[in-house]
């Protein structure tokens, strides 16, 4: 990339000037779509991120909220970023450096990282080159995450065609702030401040990785743009944790930012504009470790595991012994002032521009959009049913990740209450007495067949999911996946999930405190599908929560949306099944009042006549009771009346604020949701470990051997 004729004009009116080389590529990352949004910042007016709850919204570092304390209130910070484009050219690399930067973004905020989620997206699981960058980028994750001790409890991975040439790997992080005088912004405080930058030195790896992040992959990325790619170490990364630990405790830090995309010129400009202040940094003070480097490198290399604080000048003493006991370097690179920011390199100044200008002066672009038509009904016909059951539950999309998660160590700092593998997460925050469930992730097949109706769905199932833990929805971050936002096909689907998103976390009263957008998600095999990623999190009362497998011992009831009330409204639109045996179908409709669903399928969650909660989304009906079922509970279902929808729709149809329920007191759930949501009697748990489903046009019958089976096909493949 370079500075478009437009940017360029606009920097020399306000200038007075030509850029220097420095300020020209400078300006051409910080108004980057990666950096300024300049496609999307218009539609995100869309989120509500208000609440009582919220102590810091959209623009930080971090998302920042309250959370119920049984003692000294307790914040936690969510945080979420997109490391797509590196991930495609080196898998491992490109993902890990995703952990650590969200985990930066974290500590900035004076947090300590308690919880990370992983929401990875690949082309078709029978392709070998999806397999090569899936099996990369789990590595990464697993290697960076484990080697800092925070436990990787949640997320998702999919597979579809359209990712084969764009995979996205989107990493949320939850922090803890269990004192709220730790709280630290990004907001630059005082003139006359120095500026500390700390951590790792500084290289040339990463150069341009905004502006590489802000163009569609070309056919030869994975060699001609590897120097954009960072390159991490966990080790420096786990000892900066550590130390920033040490200067929050001891009350040294004024403001900070961690250093990431645009490196240095980011980080820095970033916090003196939020202040409506300014900077001299003198680059070569920056502590290196390659020689004869330049300004414009100093500048935008994004070398990994560094941090820039701003530190009262009688501190800093402090603050460099504070770094040199955890073995990191400290370099004074400047200070806070009232002017501009400028830079100086070797006597001779090569910034010199207002940093509000620089962070805040990118014009936002005005696209036109397409509305993306409806799906015609175009059912797949003469599909055997038990064909069609082994399909859906063996396929990669709907099938076991326990490959992908037992990879990670989810166990580190002991607070992981409900463990992969289960609809959400459950963290003990025992600093405040509560629970925190945590999910994270969407469904291309979904916002494919419906952007707007698909983005509403995956707010509903993250929803759904915290709820059947017992948790009440307490706030969210995004990650707003989309192609080549200059197409007018590709922005519509795209303004169709921020719609879509925004409008459901609105009914469901979920603020949204920030996230990040990835645009230009686009290679030689076309765009990628718009993918809404949704990490959300729930509070509760303790850390007890139903599990999603069965207990053999209650009654087994459907909650929510109206699946078996006939194929008007069981539709397949967005289901595993199409995608497995072709057709098309409208999405289906969602649930009148899913604000109510949630509220009240949190109650009957923390019941104690509720043995079981399982979310029924992906894969339908069939796959809620494939995962449920064990060697020691299975189930016998009856689906045996036609006037409840053909039987594919009601196996295999895929609906949001959907939930089984295995319970004691049937009639006491039946009770609760009367008026709120339809509820289906399905039949019985049972000690059989055997899935047992009678159906209009013959029965299914699966034992849990063969369900494992059909679910292990990841691990069957790769190891």
């Amino acid at each position: 990339m370079s500075l478009s004729d437009s940017d360029h004009d606009l920097v020399v009116e306000e200038l007075g000037r030509e850029p220097t080389r420095a300020e020209a590529a400078l300006f051409e990352n910080l108004w980057s779509e990666h950096c300024a949004y300049r496609s999307s910042w218009p539609l995100l007016s869309a989120f509500d991120s208000e609440g009582d709850q919220v102590v810091v919204g959209p623009g930080d570092d971090a998302g920042v909220v309250s959370i119920p304390s049984d003692g000294e209130e307790t914040y936690i910070t969510m945080g979420i970023e997109s490391h797509n484009h590196p991930s495609y050219v080196d898998p491992f690399d490109g993902a890990a450096t995703g952990v650590g930067g969200i985990v930066r973004d974290t500590l900035s905020m004076g947090a300590y990282p308690i919880a990370l989620a992983d929401s990875l997206y690949f082309g078709d699981f029978d392709r070998e080159h999806s397999r090569y960058l899936f099996e990369g980028v789990v590595e990464g994750i697993s290697h960076y995450g484990n080697c800092i001790g925070v436990p990787t409890v949640t997320g998702s991975t999919a597979f579809h065609d359209d990712y084969e040439g764009n995979p996205l790997v989107n990493v949320a992080c939850v922090g803890l702030i269990d004192d709220p005088d730790r709280l630290v912004t990004a907001e630059a405080q005082h003139p006359g401040n120095k500026l500390v930058l700390v951590g790792n030195s500084t290289g040339r790896d990463g150069l341009g990785g905004a502006s590489f992040a802000s163009e569609d992959l070309a056919e030869d990325a994975e060699t001609e743009d590897r120097p954009a790619v960072q390159v991490g170490d966990p080790y420096t990364e786990k000892l900066l944790i550590e130390a920033n630990e040490a200067l929050i405790d001891e009350d040294l830090i004024e403001s900070a930012r961690d250093l990431g995309a645009a490196g240095l010129g980011g980080a820095s400009s970033e916090m003196v504009a939020k202040g409506g202040l300014g900077a001299n940094i003198e680059l070569t003070n920056v502590h290196e470790r390659e020689p004869n480097m330049n300004a414009m490198e100093y500048l935008l290399a994004e070398s990994q595991e560094r941090m820039c604080y701003e530190v009262r000048p009688e501190n800093v003493d402090r603050v460099r012994e504070i770094a040199d006991r955890y073995d990191l370097g400290a370099s004074v690179i400047g200070e806070v002032t009232e002017g501009n920011y400028v830079c100086t390199f070797e006597g001779e100044t090569v910034v010199d521009a207002p940093a509000e200008f620089l962070g805040d002066g990118a014009p936002y672009n005005d696209l036109p959009a397409e509305e993306p038509t409806e799906q015609p009904r175009d059912l797949p016909e003469g599909v055997d049913l038990d064909e069609a059951f082994e399909a859906v539950v063996g396929s990669p999309n709907t099938a076991s990740k326990e490959w992908v998660y037992r990879q990670y160590d989810h166990e580190v700092q002991v607070r992981t209450a409900t463990p992969p593998g289960d609809d959400a997460a459950v963290m003990a925050v025992r600093e405040a007495g509560t629970g925190l469930a945590f999910s994270s992730g969407a469904d291309p097949n979904w916002t494919t067949a419906a952007p707007y109706e698909g983005a509403r769905a995956v707010a509903l199932e993250n929803a759904t999911n915290v709820a059947a833990k017992g948790a009440t929805p307490h706030a969210a971050v995004d990650c707003l996946n989309g192609g080549n936002p200059e197409k007018p096909d590709v922005y519509g689907g795209f303004k169709g999930i921020v719609d879509g998103l925004a409008e459901m976390c609105r009914t469901l009263d979920v603020p949204v405190l920030g996230g990040n957008v990835s645009l230009y998600n686009d290679s030689v095999a076309g765009p990628i599908p718009p993918t809404p990623t949704l990490a959300l999190v729930g509070v509760k009362d303790g850390y007890d929560a139903p599990p999603a497998a069965l207990a053999g011992e209650g009654d087994l009831l459907l909650v929510g949306a109206r699946s078996l009330e006939g194929d008007a409204e069981a539709r397949l639109g967005g289901s595993e099944y199409l995608a497995q045996f072709g057709g098309t179908d409208r999405f289906p409709a969602s649930l009148d009042e899913p604000d109510a669903f949630v509220d009240t399928l949190v109650d009957v969650a923390n019941d104690d006549a509720t043995l079981a909660t399982h979310d029924a989304s992906h894969g339908g009906l069939a796959v809620t009771l494939a995962e449920m079922i064990s060697e020691e509970a299975g189930a016998s279902v009856d689906l045996d009346a036609p006037t409840k929808g053909s039987p594919a729709a009601l196996l295999f149809g895929e609906q949001a604020g959907r939930v089984v329920i295995e319970t004691t007191d049937a009639s006491a759930v039946r009770e609760a949701f009367d008026g709120v949501a339809p509820v289906y009697d399905l039949g019985s748990a049972d000690d059989s470990g055997t899935l047992d489903v009678a159906l209009a046009d013959g029965d299914l019958s699966y034992d849990a051997a063969e369900i494992a089976g059909l679910r292990d096909v990841i691990d069957r493949e790769l190891d």
